[in-house]
């Protein structure tokens, strides 16, 4: 081992070193397994390099080597040690390539994993997504269905179409075998598609519009014929498609053009819906709050032949609904609920179910074995105006201005004969407002 005297070597350049061992300036050295050059001068001075390429260092020593073994090397009388070269360096010099790969094709397994089905795992982009709903997991009837009798009227139809189809071939009708249900968020349309299922006890697959469209180019249109195959497999079956103005707008409204993703999806489902000739126990309902924004190939006679609109319910309706999210809740005897149909004009079903569960939830807080009517108006206070802050702390010259501006409110309420009477005036800040004054009809 040369340690005695040792000197580094970076005043010495690689160049330098090479050029004293040609000029046989060289007197021993030795390159360990770390690459590390150590050799001593006809000086007597021992240096220590550590080398790049422990190859390239043999390549260019390989000559003075052949020279020292002919005899014409005088001065390395000491000898030498040369390290042999690692072996697999050149997989050495892969690893880091290959860890990536092998990270790539890790992500890869997993995301098909995901991708596929729960039992396989095998790719399966086209396959749809729907939910089968059958006859013994579904109990939504028609009687579910309060505040809708016209519209269930519109659905009986088909009802009984896909009960007694022979009815209907008998006499050369033809029952629309597309129904698209429009209108505000909320007011039941996915119950009443659920409701015609129930009723004509079939298979129902239900799956909303943006379930279709993908990043993948292509996987729209095979989940929509997955779809159908599906569909087929039954006598009679319902196919739901919620909110179908995410898959059904207008063509050419998009930047990809015909070659659009979406507009491919709408042109497979476009394709089906003509295709039930050979199939007519197929009933596709859809539901939308945009139809303004639907294609009208979608629209027309042969597809959706039939459109229902489904509003806000009236007085009656909103009774109704009541009645039914009321099963199962305990209420107080006092309650009138046809008093608060009267207070709850532009409520949608989900919100008068909202209502009950509100007035549910503060009873419960309460502590209260029955619902009441307080908790029903506090649940309305909270829906329509905004939770109360009754620990707000505000000066006394804004709650006496604020008292001035709902008595204002009220005093108008009163004098003019088209507004309704006055039920309420706080001055306590609930949801954006300092204050409020309640007239409902």
């Amino acid at each position: 081992m040369l340690l005695q005297n040792m000197n580094p070597a970076e005043e010495l350049s690689y160049s330098d070193i090479i050029e004293l061992f040609y000029d046989d300036q060289i007197t021993q050295f030795e390159v360990s397994a770390s690459n590390v050059l150590t050799f001593k001068t006809v000086e007597g001075k021992t240096y220590s390099r550590t080398l790049r390429d422990l190859s390239l260092f043999r390549h260019d020593i390989e000559d003075y080597l052949i020279a020292y073994r002919n005899g014409e090397i005088k001065n390395l009388t000491e000898g030498y040690d040369l390290a042999e070269p690692a072996k697999n360096t050149w997989l050495l010099s892969l690893l880091p390539y290959l860890i990536v790969v092998i990270l790539m094709i890790v992500f890869w397994v997993v995301f098909m994993k995901k991708a596929g089905s729960m039992g396989g795992g095998a790719p399966n982009f086209g396959k749809s997504r729907a939910k089968m709903f059958d006859k013994e997991k579904r109990k939504v009837l028609f009687s579910d269905v309060a505040g809708a009798d016209e519209e269930k009227e519109e659905l009986r139809e088909i009802v009984e179409f896909l009960k007694d189809p022979e009815k209907y071939r008998k006499l050369g009708a033809k029952i629309p075998h597309g129904v698209l249900l429009q209108g505000p968020p909320g007011t039941g349309k996915t119950l009443l598609a659920k409701a015609v299922a129930g009723e004509a006890g079939v298979p129902f697959l239900s799956i909303s519009g943006s379930d279709f469209v993908e990043m993948y180019v292509g996987v729209g249109a095979s989940r929509v014929r997955d779809l159908f195959e599906t569909a087929k497999k039954a006598p009679a079956s319902i196919i739901f498609i919620d909110e179908i103005d995410a898959v059904g707008r207008h063509r050419g409204a998009g930047l990809g053009g015909g070659h659009d993703e979406r507009e491919q999806t709408l042109n497979q489902l476009l394709v089906e819906m003509d295709g039930f000739g050979s199939h007519d126990g197929i009933i596709v309902i859809a539901a939308t709050n945009r139809p303004d924004i639907l294609d009208p190939a979608l629209l027309r006679p042969g597809r959706f032949d039939r459109q229902v609109t489904v509003g806000y319910p009236d007085i009656q309706g909103r009774e109704d609904i009541l009645k039914v999210h009321a099963r199962g809740k305990p209420f107080e005897a006092s309650v009138d609920f046809k008093k608060i149909a009267q207070t709850t004009v532009g409520f949608t079903g989900a919100d008068l179910a909202n209502l009950l569960n509100e007035a549910a939830l503060i009873a419960a807080r309460k502590a209260k074995a029955l619902i009441g009517e307080s908790d029903i108006d506090d649940a309305m206070i909270k829906i329509t105006v905004g939770t109360q802050k009754k620990k707000n702390k505000i000066k006394d010259s804004e709650k006496r201005k604020t008292a001035y501006h709902e008595a204002g409110h009220a005093i108008l309420a009163h004098l003019l004969p088209t507004q309704d009477p006055v039920r309420q005036i706080s001055i306590i800040p609930s949801g954006n407002a300092l204050g409020y004054t309640l007239n409902p009809p």
